[in-house]
């Protein structure tokens, strides 16, 4: 196994007082590293010039991901990646041994993992696949048994690209109820899979109805609910029992602010009652909990003021258990006391740390604990709250010593049009902060995406080389309440793209950046700002790197329109392209790659199934027939995201020798 997936056996014996944990020395160590206030700036009279971290040690992320607890707390599942295999991994939690490490394959993206039950391991797999000459994405569900050291796929012999749509799981792991359709030609019908029987044969639950998209089951697995658009309406049907016949309940726009009423988190069985995240009388998202049939509200269970929730947990027994938002670090409300209790323990014992259940055991028998700060890679513990005993799993950087690392700093920031944005600004250490070579870093998405205060390997690469870098959270950015995220709306490379210019502006007014030594960089929507920038401004930007960016809009488009058009095509493309008739030509980077004048790193994993690498080979085509300043770099067998610490450093590598080249930062 790597270095950073590092097991002890050990665990640290018994339990100290009754508001106190036991802590690993490995945790005390880092313990105090939290957050700078936010109006300090370090400067080169507080710290000294860092040595260069070799690119290797931030490269790990993705050494192991999508951990999950079993629902007795007896073991843990993930997925991780050595020399460009992936592999799902169990782990028995009482002597840390592995039970379980099958190999998946070198051309497939794992999208999650899920416990059906204590013995039993859901898991989704992506791939792409060229049809009549056309990219598709396809996904696939796939169990595997316990001590078995084998996986099933769980589906129908023959249907098209989702495959992985639960629509209910069995709590004791013996059944799922999956939406799938049979051909192109056909809407999804619910199907009743076994989980234990690979020859038991599958039961139509409820079939196909035309215009439906999207089913919805309740807790006890009967399908309730159906959403889908037709003819530019989003059409509604619904049922308060399995007795009862589907009938159309409401239909409207897609940009009627009604629509959003639709987005169930959880019908409760046995009623019309059910959960969704919509905004509240204050115009902030909140949990509230609706009458389905008659369409009203009952109460809003819980809203933060200043914030939008971002997701919430509601409870088998439907009440719920947990709310989440982010302010500038994520955050989490518990509902029961008992819960309540146990995130406080964690965090006085572990103080000026972000602490995080990340999963946990039916009863909290056991918990997984990811500790950590914006300038601590930080650790994952398990965490058994009856002795309040935590075990260190792993250390996520061992190789990084936090006393090199800097914290960013959030932020305000006036856009031209007085629209007010937060922002995370990072200074490298030991550097005088002033008129220093500057990186623009937008995040993903861009919609429903938001960068926060936390740890980030590409953050710290980059300002340990000694760039300052600001991550702006454009108009659009999700959790700053629907009138900001709706700015967003039509502004793929006009507004948004204003922001990115206005953020650099900010950085120069406010004397930390130079104006000559400003690039930009980013990863998927990132990506496409990135190429964007430096085809639209070349006189603002000196150089860009991309990785897995859009080169071309709409054929990004057309290749997303039947995953789009599940989850709602139409409103998704009028986000995108705003105004009717508006020509996304006019904003794509391959169009008008004649424009690029600046230095340009592009990018791609040869397996994306996000973004296809037939975006790379369009831009790179285009580059190259017109002669522009291109440099390339292609991943083969990589995905959208990094499977492999040895593919993370090859980028690590090509980024930071592509900077040092065309804006050295000494």
């Amino acid at each position: 196994m790597s270095r950073v997936i590092r097991y002890f056996v050990a665990c640290f014996a018994g339990a100290l007082a009754a508001a106190s944990i036991a802590m690993p020395a490995a945790a005390q160590d880092t313990a105090a590293t939290g957050p700078l206030p936010a109006d300090e700036v370090q400067t080169s009279a507080e710290a000294e010039k860092p040595p260069l971290i070799p690119t290797s040690d931030f490269a790990g992320r993705s050494t192991f991901r999508g951990l999950k607890m079993s629902p007795d707390g007896q073991h843990i599942a993930f997925w991780m990646a050595q020399q460009k295999q992936v592999y799902l991994v169990i782990v028995n939690v009482e002597s840390m041994s592995i039970v379980d490490r099958m190999l998946i394959g070198d051309k497939v993206e794992v999208d999650w993992i899920r416990w059906a039950g204590a013995r039993r391991v859901l898991f989704s797999l992506a791939q792409i696949d060229t049809i009549r000459g056309e990219e598709r994405r396809f996904t696939r569900l796939f169990v595997s048994d316990l001590g078995t050291r084998g996986m099933r796929y769980v589906g129908l012999k023959a249907q098209t690209d989702d495959g992985d749509d639960i629509v209910h799981l069995d709590r004791d792991g013996q059944y799922v109820l999956l939406a799938m359709r049979k051909s192109v030609y056909d809407y999804p019908s619910v199907y009743r899979l076994s989980l234990t029987d690979a020859e038991a044969k599958h039961e139509v639950v409820q079939k196909a109805k035309d215009g439906v998209w999207i089913w919805s089951a309740d807790e006890a697995g009967v399908v309730r609910m159906g959403l889908g658009y037709s003819k530019r309406r989003l059409r509604v049907w619904y049922r308060p029992d399995e007795t009862s016949r589907f009938k159309q309940i409401a239909r409207f726009r897609p940009d009627d602010d009604e629509s959003n009423f639709w987005d169930v988190l959880r019908i409760v069985g046995g009623s019309d009652e059910g959960y969704i995240l919509d905004e509240d009388d204050d115009g902030r998202v909140g949990l509230q909990k609706i009458n389905y049939a008659t369409r009203e509200r009952i109460e809003t269970v819980y809203s933060n003021p200043d914030w939008d929730l971002t997701e919430a947990i509601i409870g088998r027994d439907g009440e719920p258990v947990a709310a989440f938002y982010t302010d500038d670090r994520n955050q989490v409300v518990w509902f029961d006391e008992e819960d309540q209790a146990l995130q406080a323990q964690l965090e006085a014992a572990l103080p000026g740390q972000k602490v995080w259940i990340i999963s946990r055991a039916r009863g909290n028998q056991r918990m997984l604990v990811s500790v950590g700060g914006e300038a601590d890679p930080g650790a994952l513990y398990i965490y058994t709250p009856k002795t309040k005993t935590l075990k260190l799993l792993a250390e996520y950087r061992p190789a990084l010593r936090p006393a090199l690392l800097v914290n960013p700093k959030p932020v305000t920031i006036a856009a031209r049009d007085g629209v007010q944005m937060r922002a995370y600004l990072t200074l490298p250490k030991g550097r005088e902060p002033k008129a220093l070579p500057l990186i623009i870093l937008p995040h993903g998405g861009p919609y429903g995406v938001r960068d926060r205060l936390r740890y980030d390997d590409e953050v710290q690469l980059l300002a340990n080389r000694g760039y300052a870098v600001l991550q702006p959270n454009f108009r659009g950015s999700s959790g700053y309440g629907k009138a900001f995220s709706e700015l967003g709306a039509g502004q793929i490379g006009r507004g948004m793209q204003d922001d990115l210019d206005d953020a650099m502006d900010w950085a120069v007014a406010q004397g930390y950046a130079d104006p000559s030594r400003v690039c930009v960089v980013g990863s998927s929507y990132g990506g496409y700002a990135a190429m964007w920038a430096v085809t639209r401004n070349p006189e603002r930007y000196r150089c860009a790197a991309s990785f897995a960016g859009v080169a071309d809009m709409k054929e990004q488009l057309r290749y997303d329109k039947d995953y789009f058009t599940r989850k709602g095509a139409r409103k998704w493309a009028s986000r995108v392209e705003g105004d009717e008739g508006f020509d996304l030509d006019t904003i794509s980077p391959s169009e008008q790659v004649r424009r690029l004048a600046r230095p340009l790193l592009l990018a791609h994993g040869t397996e994306d199934s996000v973004v296809p690498f037939s975006q790379h080979k369009v831009m790179e085509k285009a580059a190259r027939r017109t002669n522009r300043p291109v440099e390339t770099l292609v991943i083969e067998d990589e995905g959208h995201s990094f499977s492999s610490k040895e593919n993370e450093q090859v980028w690590y590598d090509a980024l930071t020798a592509f900077l040092a080249k065309h804006n050295p930062a000494d």
